[in-house]
C-alpha cells in the first residue's frame, strides 16, 4: 500500500510540475521578443512535449501489475551461433533502455554459449511502471543480417525468444507449500567474485506439483540467491496460471491454439536494407542502429496505444 501511494505521489507531482511550467509559458509567450529568448522557450516547450508524452504512455498503464517491476528472460531460438549472438543483443538492449529510463538491472541467470553470445539470460528490472511499459516485448524477435560467424558471411535469419513477467510479492491464486518446494544448491558456473565461484552459493528452487524450476547464481551469498530464485518462481507460477485460465477459455470458444512456441512480433532487418517493424502495430524505424541501442521508447508506445483502443 505505501509503495502504491508513493507511486501516486509521483504521478501527481510530475502533473503539478507540468502545469506550472504550461502556466509559466503562456505568460512569456507574449512578450517574448529576442532570438536568444525564443531558442530557449523552443526548447522548454520540447522538454514539456515529451513529459506530457510520458504522462500519457503512463495514463495507459492501468492494469492490476503494471506498475511492478520486471523479469525479463532471453532464450535463443533457431539460428545456431547466429541465434545466441542475437540473444546477447537483445539483452544489451534492454539494459540499455533500462539505463536510459533510470530503472536498476540486476542479472539473475545466465547461460553462455561456447563460442559467442548467450544461450538464454534472466534479469530483473526495477522501476516505477517497469512490466507495464516492457510486457510488450513478450515474444519472438526475429533478425537478419550478414552472419559474421560464417566464412561467406552469408545472410542469416536468427530467432530468439522473449519472456516477460511482473514482479510480485504474492500469489494469490495458488497456494504455495513448503513441502511442495525442491531447493538444490550448487556452485556458480558464471566469472564472479571470489566466493561466487568457490561455495555452493547459486539456488535452484523446484516447484514439484507444477515441475517450474527458477534459479539464481548471481549473488555471492546464497540466501540473497534464495531470495531472487523464489521471486523468480513466484512471476513463473502467475504465469502458468494465467495461461491455464486463457487455455480454458479458449476450449470453452473451440479456438485452436497453435503449438508453437512463440510468434513472431517483431522483425529487425540491417542486411540487405535496414527496417525494424513490428508487425502487431505495423510501427517501423529506419534506425535499427539506435533502436539496438535501447531506444524503444516508440514501439512501446504504439504497441500501448493499440492494446487501449
Amino acid at each position: 500500500m505505501m509503495q502504491e501511494i508513493e507511486t501516486l505521489k509521483k504521478i501527481v507531482k510530475k502533473v503539478e510540475e507540468n502545469s506550472k511550467q504550461i502556466d509559466y509559458l503562456l505568460e512569456i509567450l507574449e512578450v517574448v521578443d529576442s532570438e536568444k529568448e525564443k531558442k530557449d522557450l523552443s526548447e522548454q516547450i520540447i522538454s514539456l512535449e515529451k513529459n506530457l508524452k510520458d504522462l500519457e504512455v503512463a495514463a495507459l498503464l492501468s492494469e492490476e501489475y503494471d506498475k511492478n517491476n520486471a523479469i525479463i528472460s532471453i532464450h535463443a531460438g533457431a539460428g545456431g551461433v547466429d541465434a545466441q549472438d542475437w540473444s546477447e543483443m537483445l539483452l544489451r538492449m534492454y539494459l540499455r533502455y533500462a539505463q536510459i529510463k533510470n530503472f536498476k538491472t540486476k542479472i539473475i541467470d545466465e547461460s553462455r554459449g561456447q563460442e559467442a553470445g548467450i544461450k538464454s539470460a534472466t534479469f530483473e528490472v526495477e522501476g516505477l511502471h517497469a512490466y507495464g511499459l516492457l510486457k510488450g516485448e513478450a515474444g519472438t524477435h526475429r533478425l537478419v543480417r550478414l552472419s559474421p560467424f560464417n566464412s561467406d558471411n552469408l545472410r542469416q535469419t536468427s530467432f530468439a525468444l522473449v519472456e516477460i513477467l511482473p514482479v510480485i510479492e504474492s500469489l494469490k491464486e495458488v497456494q504455495i507449500k513448503t513441502e511442495d518446494l525442491k531447493i538444490d544448491t550448487f556452485r556458480s558456473s558464471g566469472a564472479g567474485g571470489q566466493s561466487v565461484n568457490t561455495t555452493d552459493s547459486a539456488v535452484r528452487i523446484t516447484h514439484l506439483p507444477t515441475n517450474t524450476v527458477a534459479a539464481c547464481q548471481t549473488e555471492r551469498s546464497q540466501l540473497q540467491n534464495k531470495e531472487r530464485a523464489m521471486k523468480l518462481l513466484l512471476a513463473k507460477l502467475h504465469k502458468k496460471f494465467l495461461e491455464q485460465q486463457d487455455l480454458e477459455k479458449r476450449k470453452l470458444k473451440g479456438e485452436h491454439q497453435s503449438a508453437e512456441w512463440g510468434s513472431q512480433i517483431r522483425s529487425y532487418v540491417i542486411h540487405p536494407y535496414k527496417l525494424v517493424k513490428d508487425h502487431r502495430t505495423d510501427f517501423e524505424s529506419t534506425n535499427p542502429e539506435a533502436v539496438l541501442n535501447g531506444e524503444i521508447d516508440e514501439f512501446i508506445e504504439a504497441f500501448l496505444k493499440k492494446k487501449n483502443v
